[in-house]
């Protein structure tokens, strides 16, 4: 499989719809050799779901010499914020409010600063995470006005089997109340439905690298 060639393919399908979209290579369980050729294309934006995994994989000379930059999109758990704010420059699942704290102390402890999703449970789906819909305003309130965090937009995980379009289209509406105009969401197989529906963020794994297993 090529990755480079369906990189590329990705890109030229979602720039037939919109410019300026940042696509996330969703490189979770795959090691650099492997995501090495999208690097040395000059890609920029990677996805992990682990903190642990990801420092044993990314090593800060290599983030600072190709100026990576790490999405953290899996759930985040409070003792593992410190090493996470120290690796990551996004975090798409900031989900409730001790969480948010942490990461605002931790952000002032070591003088970084990120970038934020603030992740909305957008079909109230209990097995998953995510800020209640009826917390979302609240709760984006709390984090830009209280805690200044850098809250550049929110993130969704669409119930699977589905048509995603009107959970996407539920989070634009969210987004757009709170003077939010980035959108996390689309993955593989509905990327380019999020794109319509708004997203400027789409996080692409299977699609590009093949299947994990």
């Amino acid at each position: 499989m090529n990755i480079v060639t369906n990189f590329q393919k990705i890109f030229n399908n979602i720039n037939l719809i919109r410019k300026n979209i940042t696509i996330i290579a969703v490189s979770k369980t795959f090691n650099i050799s492997q995501i090495m050729p999208l690097i040395n294309l000059g890609h920029k934006h990677f996805g992990e779901n682990k903190v642990q995994e990801t420092l044993e994989k990314w090593k800060l000379d290599l983030l600072s010499e190709k100026k990576i930059q790490l999405h953290m999109l899996g759930k985040l758990q409070s003792n593992k914020v410190e090493d996470a704010v120290r690796i990551f420059s996004y975090i798409h699942s900031l989900d409730n409010e001790k969480l948010a704290l942490k990461l605002s102390a931790v952000e002032k402890k070591i003088n970084k600063n990120l970038i934020y999703f603030i992740q909305v449970n957008i079909a109230s789906e209990p097995q998953k995470s995510g800020i209640a819909l009826e917390a979302a305003d609240d709760f984006i309130n709390f984090c830009i006005n209280d805690l200044k965090l850098n809250v550049k937009g929110l993130m969704c995980l669409p119930p699977i089997n589905t048509d995603p379009a009107p959970f996407f289209k539920k989070l634009n509406l969210i987004g757009k109340k709170n003077n939010l105009n980035d959108f996390s969401m689309g993955m593989s197989n509905d990327y380019l439905q999020a794109i319509n529906f708004g997203a400027t963020y789409v996080r692409i794994g299977s699609s590009i690298f093949g299947n994990r297993y």
